[in-house]
Parts: C-alpha cells; sequence; structure tokens
C-alpha cells in the first residue's frame, strides 16, 4: 500500500491528517484522486449547501505602504481623488446595499498608510484621528448603527489593542496570511519592500485574534511563486493557530491573477489543475469541518470543477460593487451563480459574514454590542436570512421557498442519503435520536423539498384531501401576569401599560355573554386562557368553567395550560389527579398544550426561567391525558432556539403519545416579534424564516406519523400565503376561527381577529383541498352548527373590565362558589418549594 493509499484509507474512516502526511501529499500527482477524497470530507461538513456572502465591498482607502508586486488595489496619493473614502460616502454605499440584500459590509484598505504618507496622516488629522484603524473603527461603528450591515474589517497585522478596539464594531476580521515562506520576502520576490507581508507578523496577528475570539478568515495565494510544499507548510500554519483557538471560520485558496501595470504582469498564472489540486489538499488538511472558499470571479467558466475539489464557500459577492482588488474579474450574477452551483447538485445559501456555528455561540465570539445586529440577520441555524419574510406580517412566500415547493417530484438521487434514511425511518415510525430530527431541521434545497413533498405524502395518505378547522372563540379573560416570560406581549405587569394597553380582568357576566354569543354564531368551542393573575386560585378556575357551562350548556370547554393547572392545584393544595377529576366535573372538555414554548430547559432559562421547565409541563400533559383528558401539543419558535432544540422538543411529545396517545393534534406557532419585549431589548431574533416556519409542519408530520395525526398551521400568524404553503408540507388543519385573537395581536400580527367559515373554507378549497368542519376531538358538527356559523351576525364590542386590587369574581350570582385569593402562591415539586405564576 502506497502512502496516499493509506492516508486515503485513514481519511476516509474519519481520521485526522499529521503534518508528516500533509507533506507526503506534496508528492501527489493525482488531483483526481485527491479531489475525489476531498469531496466526501466536505459533504461529511456540509451536506449539499455551498454558502456565500451578500456584500457591499468598501475600499475605504487604497494607500497603503506596502508595495506587493502582484497588487493593482494599493495606489500612491497622485493616482487617487481621496486619501480615504469620506463616511457619509460609505453610508450611503451601505445603505444602498443594505436595499439590495446585502449583509456584509467589507472593509478593505491598505495597511499603515499613515507611516508612508504625510498625505494619509493630514486626512486623519483633518478627521480627529491618529491612525486609519481610529478611522476604520469609527467608520464601522456607523456602518452598524446606522444601516444594519455587519462590517468584516481586513485592516492587514493589527496588535492585540487593535483587535480588541475593532472587534467592539465587527462581525469578523480577516488577514489573508498568502504564503508562510520568508522566501517570497527577499529580493526579486513578489514581497520584497512590504514589511507586512512578514510571515511572522501575519502569524502573530492570527495568533492574537485567536485569543481575543475573533471570527477570523485567512488564506493563501497560489501562483506568486511559491512550491508547493511552501503552499502545504502554510496551510498547516493555519491549521496549527486554528487548533489553539478554533477561531478560523475559513480557509481562502486564492489563484494569483497577472495584472497590467503591476511588477507581475508577465507572470504565469497558475493552471487549473494547479488551483483544484491545491483546493483539495486543503480540504484534506482542514477536513469536514473547515469552510474552504475559492473566489467565484477569478475563476469563470470552471465552477463545478472547484466544487468538486471539495470547496463549500465562494466568499463574498456583491450584487452592487466591483471586487476592487480584481478590478479586471467582475462578479458573476447571483442567478447565474445559484444555476451553476444547482449544477453540482449543491443549493446555495447566503450566510452572514460570520459563520453559522460562530452566530449561534455568538456569547463567545461576539462582543455584546454585535449580539442584536446579528440576531437580526441569522436564522435558527445561524446562516442569513434572505428575505424579509416574518410570522404576522403578511408578506408573500419568499422567491427561492416558492420555487422549492413548487417543483416536481424530487429524484431521489438528487437527496442526501441520510435525509433519505431518517425520512424512511419516520414513514415506518421507526426510532429516531435528536440528531435525526436536527438533521430534518436543517435540509435546503433539494432536501427541502424532499421532506416537504414525503410530509405532503404522508398527510394525503392519513386525512386524505380534507382540511378540517373548528368554530371556536378565544377568550382570554385576564391579561394581568406576574410572570415575566420575555416573549409575551399580551401580559400586564406594572410599568407595561405604555407598552401594551391597559390591565384587564374580565367577570363572570362577560364571560358567559360572549360564550353565548358564541353559541349563537354556530361555536362548538370556547377556547381559555389567561396570564397568572396572582389572586387566582383553582377555585376561580373552577368558577369559570361553571360559568361557562351556565350559559352555555352545550359548549364544549378547551381551557387551561398546563402552568394554571400547576397554580390552580398549588393554591387547593390536591394533587393533579383530584384537581383534574374537580375540573372534569365542572365542566371541563379538553386542554391547550400551550406554555411549552420550546421543551429545552437552555431555551426556557431564557424564555421563562420562573415558568414551569420541562419536566414539570410534560409532568402536568401526562396527568391530564392519564385522566382522560385529551389535549393538544404546541411550540412556540424563531427567538433564540436552534433546530436542535426543535427535535428535543419533538421528541419529548412522540415519547409521551408514545405512552398515553392523548395528543390529538401538533400545533406550531412561529413567535411573532414586533411588539415581544426580547426584540425589542434586541434579545431574540425576528421569528422564524419562512423556511424554518415550513419545515416545523413537514417534519412534525414526519416524526409523528402514526402518533398524531392532525398537523395544524395557524392562520393568524403564516397568513393567507403561508397557509397554503403549509397545506402543501403536512399540515391538515386550519385551527379555530378564533373570533377574537388578542395574544398574537398583542404583539403585532396584521391579521383579522377572525377567519369566518366562509373565508375558511375558501381558502382551503384554493388550496384544492375539502373543506371540513369538526369540533374540538375532529368529529363532524352537527349541521345545526354548521349552518349557525355561516348565519352568523357581527360580534358586538368586548368589554375587558380594568383589574382591580383584587380579581373579579368568576362566578354567576347563582354561584355559590367562594373564590380563594392569595399573592404567595407556592407547589410543591420534587420535594422543593417553588413559586407558581405565569403567562402563556
Amino acid at each position: 500500500m502506497t502512502n496516499w493509499q493509506h492516508i486515503r484509507q485513514g481519511l476516509l474512516a474519519g481520521n485526522t491528517l499529521s503534518d508528516q502526511q500533509a507533506l507526503l501529499l506534496v508528492g501527489v500527482e493525482d488531483t483526481a484522486a485527491l479531489a475525489e477524497v476531498a469531496s466526501v470530507l466536505r459533504d461529511r461538513g456540509h451536506a449539499n449547501i455551498m454558502t456565500y456572502s451578500r456584500k457591499v465591498f468598501i475600499p475605504l482607502t487604497q494607500l497603503c505602504r506596502d508595495v506587493c508586486h502582484y497588487c493593482t488595489f494599493a495606489q500612491t496619493p497622485k493616482k487617487i481623488d481621496q486619501p480615504y473614502m469620506p463616511i457619509d460616502q460609505v453610508l450611503a454605499l451601505c445603505q444602498q446595499g443594505a436595499e439590495m440584500g446585502c449583509q456584509e459590509a467589507l472593509l478593505t484598505l491598505g495597511e499603515k498608510p499613515e507611516q508612508r504618507y504625510g498625505t494619509a496622516r493630514r486626512a486623519l488629522a483633518d478627521m480627529g484621528f491618529d491612525t486609519t484603524l481610529q478611522y476604520v473603527r469609527e467608520v464601522a461603528s456607523r456602518i452598524l448603527t446606522e444601516t444594519g450591515l455587519l462590517p468584516h474589517i481586513n485592516a492587514g497585522c493589527m496588535s492585540a489593542a487593535e483587535i480588541e478596539s475593532l472587534r467592539e464594531v465587527s462581525a469578523s476580521m480577516g488577514v489573508m496570511l498568502e504564503s508562510a515562506s520568508p522566501r517570497l520576502g527577499q529580493k526579486g520576490m513578489p514581497h520584497y519592500g512590504s514589511p507586512d507581508k512578514d510571515p511572522a507578523l501575519r502569524l502573530q496577528t492570527l495568533e492574537l485574534a485567536g485569543r481575543a475570539a475573533v471570527p477570523f478568515t485567512s488564506g493563501i495565494l497560489v501562483g506568486i511563486g511559491e512550491t508547493r510544499r511552501e503552499r502545504v507548510e502554510s496551510l498547516l500554519a493555519l491549521r496549527n493557530i486554528h487548533s489553539r483557538h478554533g477561531h478560523l471560520q475559513e480557509v481562502i485558496v486564492q489563484n494569483f491573477r497577472a495584472k497590467p501595470g503591476t511588477l507581475m504582469s508577465r507572470a504565469p498564472e497558475p493552471d487549473l489543475n494547479e488551483l483544484l489540486w491545491t483546493l483539495a489538499i486543503a480540504r484534506i488538511i482542514f477536513g469536514p469541518q473547515m469552510s474552504i472558499q475559492a473566489p467565484p470571479n477569478l475563476s469563470p467558466g470552471v465552477l463545478p470543477q472547484l466544487v468538486a475539489a471539495g470547496i463549500n464557500d465562494w466568499g463574498g459577492v456583491s450584487p452592487l460593487t466591483p471586487d476592487h482588488v480584481n478590478p479586471e474579474a467582475p462578479w458573476p450574477h447571483l442567478d447565474t451563480l445559484a444555476r451553476e452551483t444547482a449544477v453540482t447538485g449543491k443549493f446555495l445559501e447566503q450566510r452572514l459574514t460570520i459563520y453559522p456555528a460562530y452566530a449561534r455561540q455568538r456569547d463567545h465570539w461576539l462582543d455584546p454590542a454585535l449580539h442584536s445586529a446579528v440576531l437580526r440577520q441569522m436564522d435558527g441555524a445561524g446562516y442569513g436570512r434572505r428575505d424579509q419574510w416574518a410570522p404576522g406580517q403578511g408578506h408573500a412566500v419568499p422567491a427561492v421557498e416558492a420555487s422549492l415547493l413548487q417543483s416536481e417530484p424530487v429524484e431521489v438521487g438528487a437527496v442526501s442519503h441520510d435525509v433519505r434514511d431518517i425520512v424512511a425511518r419516520c414513514e415506518e415510525t421507526g426510532a429516531l435520536a435528536e440528531e435525526d430530527i436536527t438533521r430534518l431541521f436543517n435540509v435546503r434545497g433539494a432536501d427541502f423539498s424532499y421532506v416537504a413533498q414525503r410530509a405532503d405524502t404522508l398527510r394525503r395518505q392519513t386525512n386524505g384531501d380534507t382540511v378540517s378547522y373548528v368554530v371556536t372563540r378565544n377568550i382570554n379573560y385576564t391579561n394581568v401576569c406576574s410572570f415575566k416570560c420575555q416573549f409575551c406581549a399580551f401580559s400586564k405587569g406594572k410599568a407595561s401599560e405604555d407598552l401594551r394597553g391597559r390591565p384587564y380582568d374580565i367577570s363572570a357576566q362577560e364571560i358567559a355573554r360572549r360564550c353565548t354569543e358564541a353559541w349563537e354564531r354556530g361555536a362548538t368551542e370556547v377556547c381559555m386562557q389567561g396570564g397568572i393573575h396572582p389572586d387566582y386560585s383553582g377555585t376561580t378556575y373552577l368558577d369559570i368553567l361553571r360559568t361557562v357551562k351556565a350559559a352555555t350548556p352545550g359548549m364544549h370547554i378547551h381551557a387551561f395550560s398546563p402552568l394554571e393547572v400547576w397554580q390552580g392545584a398549588a393554591t387547593l393544595d390536591i394533587d393533579f389527579k383530584t384537581f383534574y377529576q374537580q375540573l372534569r366535573e365542572a365542566g371541563l372538555g379538553s386542554l391547550p398544550g400551550t406554555a411549552a414554548e420550546v421543551l429545552h430547559d437552555e431555551v426556557r432559562d431564557q424564555l421563562c426561567p420562573d415558568k414551569l421547565n420541562t419536566a414539570q409541563w410534560l409532568e402536568t400533559m401526562e396527568a391530564a391525558q392519564r385522566a382522560g383528558f385529551k389535549t393538544t401539543a404546541t411550540i412556540m419558535y424563531g427567538h433564540v432556539d436552534e433546530p436542535r432544540h426543535w427535535a428535543s422538543h419533538l421528541l419529548h411529545i412522540r415519547e409521551l403519545q408514545q405512552r398515553t396517545g392523548g395528543f390529538t393534534e401538533f400545533v406550531p406557532l412561529p413567535f411573532v416579534h414586533m411588539e415581544a419585549p426580547m426584540y425589542r431589548k434586541g434579545k431574540s431574533r425576528r421569528g422564524p424564516s419562512f423556511r424554518e416556519a415550513t419545515l416545523m409542519h413537514a417534519v412534525a408530520r414526519l416524526v409523528f406519523h402514526g402518533l398524531i395525526d392532525n398537523i395544524q398551521a395557524s392562520w393568524v400568524k403564516m397568513g393567507h400565503a403561508g397557509i397554503a404553503a403549509c397545506l402543501s408540507a403536512g399540515a391538515n388543519d386550519l385551527g379555530g376561527t378564533l373570533m377574537n385573537e388578542s395574544i398574537t395581536h398583542a404583539a403585532g400580527t396584521c391579521e383579522a381577529q377572525e377567519w369566518s367559515p366562509s373565508v375558511m373554507e375558501a381558502q382551503i378549497r384554493a388550496a384544492g383541498r375539502v373543506p371540513r368542519m369538526r369540533d374540538t376531538l375532529y368529529r363532524d358538527v352537527s349541521p345545526e352548527r354548521y349552518e349557525a356559523s355561516f348565519a352568523a351576525r357581527a360580534l358586538e364590542e368586548m368589554t375587558n373590565d380594568s383589574a382591580a386590587k383584587y380579581q373579579r369574581e368568576k362566578s354567576l350570582p347563582s354561584s355559590q362558589s367562594e373564590s380563594v385569593s392569595g399573592p404567595d402562591l407556592i407547589a410543591r415539586t420534587s420535594g422543593q418549594i417553588i413559586p407558581v405564576a405565569a403567562c402563556n
């Protein structure tokens, strides 16, 4: 077995390449063999995704104290109009880029020009700065705060203090190593006369950036006089520093292009084989996870070959500005780049200047001043949000997802092997791990189409072409709540009136009036929940049930979140079994699975640290189902969570359903961000992306196949266009007509407060499906209820009584029930005393 065969065998088995083995690769001439292994490694780390960053290229100054023999970017003062690009001009360019969907502002500049040119020193002094990097910091800060673009700074060699200063205003930085060989700085070589190209200085900058936890970019140039061994040694030098700090996001392999007017204008350019050999070697040295980048504008016409050599990233591409470093090489049009990427079986996805893994771990990799800006630009996996869609805003389906959802059945060969395997296990109701479900949430491109199509197939097998809905009225009896859930724009506490309206606590008479009105309008259900009022007790909830039943004996009551149940049982000092029995006797029909948010305590610690934890929520739900109640299950997602958290949530629901069979439906509730406190404070994303919202329904259909038959889409959050998409990706139910939806409206949705039965049925028929009016338990409604719902009169104006010092009476005058109140509510769990109160 040759050295290469032995190395190849180890790489495919998952072994890491040693430095000695890497140097042995210098003698391997078979580029195709290297590329084959590189592609396998790339696919292990990046599956079918190729990334790029949509950027604005800002040449902040072309003055430079170095004189690299291949460079046309650097100019002398006589050849440029102004030493530095003015801030107003920078901001105008960035604003224009933001309007075109750019998310990165690339600041490129010559190194330390003030140390060579008086022109630079005078210009800086006139602006109030001593150094170029001080000006860079000011520009980056203004870009960040005034345009929302994320600065990436290529400032060359820097000190620890300079790196720390720029870290406060940039999402990432970079310096091209170019080569670790000092030989290239000798007389007659390309770096002669360029002090900042000393490899030791550039490697020191990389080391300092690692110590400062800066997401960093570096790379090498190919074809400037270096040998293959020197290239490998340069890559190993980068890997060595990265192994200590983990801060290298990407390694760029850039081919030299000869430019007129330079000392290397007649130097031979590296041929394609040399570039492909180096790309493959870079992938093999760095392994599956590293992003290996090749600029697409420097190799037009051969992009599929670059992909085949193991790269996964095209770097920054601008729809607005040219490549000022390589002005002779225009960027490819993004549609063209997407098509050429698709030819290779890959999907072109937009990323930020900070890569996904680093964006997700922002507490370590970003200065706190950058957190809000990055959160608003990223999706749950850390990629860029490439469109403006957000729940509750009524936007059209984004073009990319519209195309993927409307595509012809995906050829199986175009789908990732692991995705096919996981979907097959879902179809057989087989065993699933959290990593499997996480993988389904991360699908893009053809894999996304496949997951949606298979989910739709299972929907058709389970539900046919019928889409159901229920005529219901939401009654949120109070918005007073003693908990401080960070996502909630509905609950009212101290100092919240100016933000979300006045606290209210409605009376028994108003509850009865709304129920009677709902019954007259054809309702079969009232859905009742509220904030955790510190005065409410278990008796309060029992009184509410008796009031509803007294007013409308035939109404099904779907009420009380697990948290309200927990509070009610605690205040009466009884166990769940006893309280559930009392609730049933008072008229409770079923329970909503709200207050779940995301069933992962990492997320709950940020969203609602004083609320029920995951185990407590599951305990309350299981007790309800053991008591004979049917319940729903929900997830409220798209804020500070990630796909792995969603996977954990679905797995918890799946495992409970396997034990009890008590869930009737699963309801994805995308986070509506506009008025949510955590978003207003810059501490959350702006809801899920459209891709994520669609996948939540599709993946739920797959994961719950054979266990939960009904997947519901929320019209008040997804809107008309979103509902249509969800119905083609596994959903079969549109939930309730609602009559008075208030929680999502408090968060800022633009949707109506009611979708009448006629609107529901028109929406369903427009999707090519058959509408069916159901009741809470998915049974057909009577003809009388159906007819009454279509003859409904307009709703009367509601009365939301202002909250008083104590709770308003929830018993009608004929009731003899007495409410028990008290602000100091406790519950016992696992031998500990915990406070109880929360919103939904």
